[in-house]
């Protein structure tokens, strides 16, 4: 009787570690497709992405994106001395399509205090994700993040690091 209940246990130890092994194969291999569904999730948003951000023509976005005059209307803070000082901006800014740009008229409010400007010249460039940068010459530069299909962009001070801001604001095409 003895060795009945050896065997028995015995039988039971090996059905018991056999069904570990099968849960972890089991494991595995679920985590496996996981793995795998969630690479070609990612590999059909990339191929998505890249399709949104081409124009009509399929074209990847560039500087050309841009060309024609747009109204930048924002509002945000210069840092001054640590405190927040508001500043508002209506702006014309005309694209060329060439990575060259020229405001022919800006009014400025800081803290109240109005500033009207015109013929402020800079550059653009535009990566062909839609991202990209604009800088006045002897200004502030800005991030830019633009609409496939140039109708739009939007913009986010990122310096001089010596005048920092919190400012952003959208841009939108007017005429060609």
């Amino acid at each position: 009787m003895n060795g009945q209940k050896c065997a028995s246990h015995d039988e039971e130890s090996e059905k018991a570690k056999t069904t570990e092994r099968n849960q972890k194969k089991e494991g595995k291999l679920i985590l496996m497709k996981t793995k795998l569904v969630k690479g070609i999730i990612g590999a059909l948003l990339s191929a998505c992405a890249l399709v949104s951000l081409a124009d009509g023509n399929g074209q990847s976005l560039n500087a050309q994106t841009l060309r024609g005059s747009y109204v930048f209307a924002t509002h945000g803070w210069n840092i001054v001395g640590g405190v927040a000082v508001p500043k508002a901006i209506v702006e014309r800014i005309q694209f060329n399509g060439d990575g060259t740009l020229v405001s022919p008229f800006a009014t400025v409010s800081i803290n109240g205090f109005i500033i009207h400007s015109s013929g402020s010249v800079g550059s653009y460039t535009i990566g062909a994700n839609g991202h990209g940068t604009l800088t006045f010459t002897g200004g502030p530069s800005f991030d830019i993040f633009v609409d496939p299909s140039g109708l739009q962009l939007w913009m986010i001070q990122t310096g001089p690091a010596a005048a920092p801001a919190v400012f952003e604001g959208t841009a939108r095409k007017v005429s060609p």
